[in-house]
């Protein structure tokens, strides 16, 4: 004896609906944005007697992974060079869209009178031409979902190795973390 099974549009239906949504938040869910330092350009010297500060233009490569657009708040991000805090960079507040890439210009400023409390090693990492500078900051922003902002942070901590003579960025790491905040 078989029982026979009556076929239902309204439960196939439902089964492709809840198909298609389990597929669309898996899809969502919040994926870190990545950071690479492209170039480091001199822009100019200030003097500060009896040192000089370095102004710099830094080129950064955001990528956005997420499929809903941010926006985010200007901030500063700080630049150490072994362990002391050797200058900031300044971020502006924007906005990135979403599956995207963009380049970011950061105008820069190195302290001279905090490198010359390290001219042995500075003097040292120019010889080797080769100089580690760490660099930490924190985007604050939102995601916009259908009509409800995500609020979200994310710290990124850079390892850089740069040349001090000619600036070329010859190795880099870098962690973004991103938290994001239920209302």
């Amino acid at each position: 004896m078989e029982k026979k099974v009556k076929w239902s549009w309204s439960s196939a239906l439902i089964g492709a609906a809840s198909a298609v949504a389990a597929t669309a938040l898996i899809s969502a869910k919040p994926k870190d944005p990545t950071f690479d330092l492209i170039s480091i350009s001199l822009d100019s010297f200030k003097l500060n007697l009896p040192v000089l500060d370095a102004e710099l233009i830094l080129t950064v490569h955001v990528t956005n992974p997420n499929i809903v657009p941010i926006h985010y708040s200007s901030t500063t991000m700080s630049i150490f060079y072994d362990g002391s805090l050797l200058g900031s960079a300044q971020v502006q507040a924007g906005s990135q869209s979403a599956c995207s890439c963009k380049l970011l210009r950061l105008p820069a400023r190195l302290d001279g009178v905090q490198l010359a409390h390290h001219v042995t090693k500075f003097v040292a990492d120019v010889a080797r031409r080769e100089m580690v500078l760490d660099a930490a900051v924190e985007i604050g922003g939102a995601a916009k979902v259908l009509w409800w902002d995500h609020k979200f942070k994310v710290r990124v901590d850079s390892r850089v190795t740069v040349d001090p003579v000619f600036l070329d960025v010859i190795d880099q790491e870098n962690n973004a973390e991103m938290e994001i905040f239920h209302a």
